[in-house]
């Protein structure tokens, strides 16, 4: 009988950890290892864990991760396949780049990588709609992208959690807009850009739910294309996947960030008017799914060659509310 591959998560008592365990906790493809929680900065403790199992989570702090990784790779032929839930390796080219849906090839080569990077949340929806423009030629590479998004306060942290728990935030709160946030290296670079996008983001007063927004003009595209050919593109590259839907827009224009939470899924939607010349492009996904643990699980899956469920075992809207 095959050995159960097993699986350290170096930062469980987090969100993203507390998540990724519960998605695996009933999976028996997986044996999930711990570490007592009096001895979780013994890095000593921390070695010998890495030394038995295949594979570490790690989903700590970008300084913490880095050395966490070093840790990993100093074990020579002991050494663990790591899966990184950080900031910290996601343009590094040593580590794959854990978006299974990013080319046909993405997912072979996260399952032969021995570092993996998952992606960042706000990354992930508008790589995802504007990579196949640019890859199909219709949206140049130097287009002055603009990416407007928003997420629920989970995304933010345990400071931004504990001051919306503690009812001291704001009901909504755009930042970033120093225009340095530490995911537009990543935006840019995986969706092919060669001129810096611009990202706004947002936070509101709700847990989890995300919603990244792609305006463009349809006469600085090439090949006259109209909102329902972007949509016909954008659905056919993602025909068959298991995740990410292209599903038709709402006549009424709205759309709301909730109806994924605690799912795995990303829908991607062409809101748009030929006559006027505009599109906006939108991505609906749960910062803590597909943003997050959801999407650490699938790579999981991938990387040890098992079947998993990247869903919460009960996965409905508002999960976390």
């Amino acid at each position: 009988m095959a050995k159960t591959p097993s699986v350290f998560i170096d930062g469980e008592a987090g969100t993203t950890g507390l998540q990724i365990r519960e998605r695996l906790a009933a999976n028996p493809h997986v044996a999930l290892r711990s570490i007592a929680p009096d001895r979780r900065k013994d890095a000593g403790a921390r070695r010998e864990m890495m030394e038995e199992v295949d594979l570490v989570i790690l989903c700590l702090p970008d300084d913490a991760a880095k050395e966490s990784a070093a840790l990993a790779a100093s074990l020579g032929d002991k050494a663990p396949k790591v899966l990184d839930a950080s900031t910290a390796h996601r343009v590094d080219s040593a580590w794959a780049y854990g978006l299974p849906e990013l080319t046909p090839a993405q997912p072979a080569l996260i399952a032969d990588a021995q570092q993996v990077s998952n992606p960042g949340c706000y990354p992930t929806g508008a790589i995802l709609m504007l990579r196949p423009l640019v890859e199909a030629g219709i949206l140049a590479t130097d287009y002055p992208v603009t990416v407007n998004a928003v997420s629920g306060y989970t995304g933010g942290g345990k400071a931004m959690v504990n001051a919306y728990e503690a009812r001291t935030a704001p009901d909504f709160e755009m930042y970033g807009l120093g225009l340095h946030h530490k995911h537009v290296p990543e935006l840019q670079q995986y969706s092919l850009l060669t001129r810096r996008p611009i990202f706004v983001p947002a936070v509101a007063d709700y847990a989890q739910g995300m919603l990244d927004a792609v305006p463009l003009h349809l006469d600085m595209l090439k090949g006259n294309v109209t909102p329902a050919d972007i949509e016909a593109l954008l659905a056919a590259r993602y025909a068959g996947s298991d995740y990410v839907r292209v599903v038709p827009a709402e006549a009424g224009g709205k759309i709301e960030p909730q109806a994924l939470n605690g799912t795995n899924g990303l829908e991607i939607r062409v809101y748009g008017d030929a006559a006027l010349g505009q599109a906006v492009l939108v991505a609906r996904f749960d910062n803590l799914g597909k943003g997050a643990s959801g999407a650490a699980v699938q790579n999981l899956g991938l990387m040890l060659g098992i079947p998993v469920n990247a869903d919460l075992p009960v996965a409905h809207p508002h999960a976390a509310e």
